[in-house]
């Protein structure tokens, strides 16, 4: 699945307090502009569970994005963990929010850790952005709170992209928000 890169992404990954309130709208833009407006779905996306999580963040700094598909961000590209007040900008000021997860907390969601709003800029979409976002997510989340299983309420008809990153059904099909869902979960 190797492809030239042309899109440089920095992962970050954030508390609630520590995210400037340009990233927080950012972050919130991309999950309305995809689940809402995209998907065509009603649905309460401010739930009250993001300030108890954390968020990873893949932008880039650069000024333009590549108009044409078929590019991966760059293996191994830069990761750097957010702190209050450790916020950086690119040349042009402003970083572009590419991809983006909710880490959660076992216990929060599920007994589990959970990943959830799995989310990826539109421009991104057939270009492996979504794998290196759920591979930088588990790995994430693992370094946050140790490794251990993960479980995560997943799109149906995405089964096979979460089968990749190693979570499996726990055949639980629920319709959420109208939209036929699956709990899975990775060991």
């Amino acid at each position: 699945m190797s492809r030239s890169a042309s899109i440089p992404v920095t992962w970050r990954c954030l508390p609630f307090d520590a995210l400037l309130p340009r990233t927080l709208y950012a972050l919130l833009q991309l999950r309305s502009a995809v689940f809402v407006v995209e998907q065509a779905c009603a649905f309460q996306d401010l739930d009250g569970a993001d300030a108890d999580c954390m968020h990873l963040l893949g932008e880039t700094f650069a000024p333009t994005l590549p108009a044409a598909r078929g590019s991966l961000p760059p293996e191994g590209a830069h990761f750097a963990l957010g702190r209050p007040g450790g916020e950086t900008s690119g040349p042009d000021g402003q970083p572009q929010l590419l991809a983006y997860t909710r880490l959660v907390p076992a216990g929060l969601k599920y007994a589990e850790a959970s990943i959830g709003r799995v989310v990826t800029a539109p421009i991104t979409r057939g270009t492996g952005m979504g794998h290196a976002l759920m591979a930088e997510s588990i790995r994430m989340l693992h370094s946050l709170w140790g490794v251990q299983p993960i479980r995560i309420g997943a799109q149906a008809h995405l089964e096979r992209f979460y089968n990749a990153h190693g979570f499996v059904s726990d055949d639980k099909p629920y319709i959420e928000d109208g939209i036929p869902h699956l709990e899975m979960i990775r060991r």
